[in-house]
């Protein structure tokens, strides 16, 4: 073997070996899988399409900051009782204590409870609303939900302010017992007194909307609107089984479902829910 043999050789084993103990780094998040259809994208690509799958329209969940950055203009959203945060009466303790648990959402998620409220723009037209965050446990509405959800109606009612409230929610905060329970009434009410100023209020369901927010102001709208494929319902589908003993559809509690049984008045997509709040904010202006 020649001497230029001789090295060619070994630089191809010394390029062997660092292939060998070199790991490829991947960033994390950088690609994600659809839920519905498998296709495989950037995040970024998804995060672009409003986290809408680009091949089968799949709404994947987001948060209430996303919203809020779509479906408003820019600089025109103002945030109301951010100071409120949830306390512990009950004492509630399973895994882990109630204050606990709040405490690792509030670091998780940015957010002091589960709903975001605030006064915002729709191409110009001001508009007060709420905005729940799945994300903050399970969107569940404990006695902080319910009191900005009031509040926030009391400043609409009295500015003559349309309402529009988007849910996602699984329903009244078991770990605050009654107390949860009494702000279903509490909106509901709130929200009669904003009828009776002959002022719109809009309830956009995504998924999932259970529980008892649908037992209160997510099924009061003057137009309930719905994210397409969303999970809305009142029981679990076993539990409703259980108690009928019959067998329930396959599209049971979808939004589908719904519209074709009078439930909802609209689906529309994500990507077309700022044009379409627009239209309809237009159209009860003009009276």
């Amino acid at each position: 073997m020649s001497l230029s043999e001789w090295l060619i050789s070994k630089r191809n084993v010394s390029l062997k070996n660092k292939l060998k103990h070199s790991s490829l780094q991947v960033p994390e998040g950088l690609w994600i899988k659809c839920d519905k259809c498998g296709s495989l994208m950037y995040y970024k690509t998804l995060c672009n399409n409003l986290k809408v799958c680009p091949k089968c329209q799949h709404h994947f969940p987001t948060s209430s900051q996303d919203r809020i950055n779509y479906l408003f203009d820019d600089n025109t959203w103002q945030d109301l009782n951010t100071n409120l945060s949830s306390t512990d009466p009950l004492g509630f303790f399973d895994r882990k204590s109630y204050k606990t648990r709040l405490q690792d959402m509030k670091v998780k998620t940015g957010l002091s409870d589960a709903v975001q409220t605030g006064i915002g723009s729709i191409h110009g037209i001001s508009v007060a609303c709420g905005i729940m965050d799945f994300r903050f446990m399970g969107g569940s509405m404990g006695s902080v939900v319910g009191e900005k959800l009031t509040r926030l109606i009391e400043i609409g009612t009295e500015s003559n302010l349309p309402i529009i409230i988007l849910c996602s929610s699984g329903g009244a905060r078991m770990q605050e017992g009654m107390l949860s329970l009494m702000q279903m009434a509490k909106v509901s009410s709130a929200l009669n007194k904003h009828k009776m100023k002959s002022l719109p209020y809009f309830a956009v369901l995504t998924s999932p909307t259970t529980g008892g927010v649908t037992a209160s102001f997510a099924m009061l709208g003057d137009l309930i609107l719905a994210e397409p494929n969303a999970l809305i319902a009142f029981a679990g589908r076993r539990v409703i089984e259980q108690t009928i003993k019959e067998e329930l559809p396959d599209n049971f509690q979808t939004s589908e479902y719904l519209f074709n049984h009078g439930f909802i008045d609209l689906i529309i997509s994500r990507i077309n829910l700022r044009t379409t709040l627009y239209k309809l904010l237009s159209f009860y202006n003009s009276f």
